[in-house]
């Protein structure tokens, strides 16, 4: 039996592309001599000639950069919405489950050694996530920027291939897809509660002496 069935998984790269743009957010995964590190960090599309680029930095210690540097290869999620669907949100018998957009990347990491390079992507990513009424600039004269340039290690990733996980109730009756999809909408107006315990509740690890 395949998995994930094909009514779980998206066609279109543009699809992708979409997600990624909308929740730029990831979550990079890689393996050197079995031992895998994982880091999350904005990443920004760019379009190639092939399937395109991803753009992105990293803290200059973490120590994923060095699997980058003797392992290039990488595979990396997108996260997009997802939620717990109750049987009770269909109109038909259900069982529990849950939806959700997943992107999945295979690439290759090139390390940027060009500063210039590294500067002008920050630039970049910060237009792109301030979007089309931006409330902030980033100069490229920025002082704090050139002073954080000597922390961070630049990056790109050709991407080689791609999955999209998108689990939406394309199995059920279109009535209930419609409800599954609502049931995703307003779970989003649960953000400000898990926001408000998380930040109550969480405790800074103390720095180690």
């Amino acid at each position: 039996m395949q998995y994930p069935p094909n009514h779980h998984q998206e066609e279109g790269f543009q699809n992708i592309i979409n997600l990624m743009q909308a929740y730029p957010l990831a979550t990079i995964n890689s393996c050197l001599d079995n031992e895998i590190e994982s880091s999350h960090t904005p990443l920004i599309y760019e379009a190639n000639d092939g399937l395109g680029l991803l753009i992105g930095h990293l803290d200059k210690f973490n120590p994923q950069l060095v699997h980058f540097k003797k392992n290039e290869k990488v595979n990396i999620i997108f996260n997009g919405p997802d939620v717990y669907i109750s049987p009770s949100v269909y109109s038909t018998t259900q069982l529990p489950t849950w939806n959700y957009f997943k992107a999945h990347i295979k690439g290759r990491v090139i390390l940027e050694t060009d500063q210039e390079k590294v500067k002008q992507s920050l630039i970049n990513m910060t237009a792109f996530l301030e979007g089309d009424s931006p409330n902030y600039v980033l100069e490229a004269d920025n002082p704090r920027m050139a002073n954080a340039l000597d922390y961070i290690v630049g990056f790109q990733i050709i991407i080689d291939a791609w999955e999209g996980k998108y689990k939406i109730s394309q199995d059920k009756r279109k009535e209930d897809r419609a409800l599954a999809k609502q049931a995703m909408i307003m779970d989003a107006q649960k953000t400000k509660k898990a926001v408000d315990l998380l930040y109550s509740a969480h405790q800074t690890k103390p720095k180690q002496t």
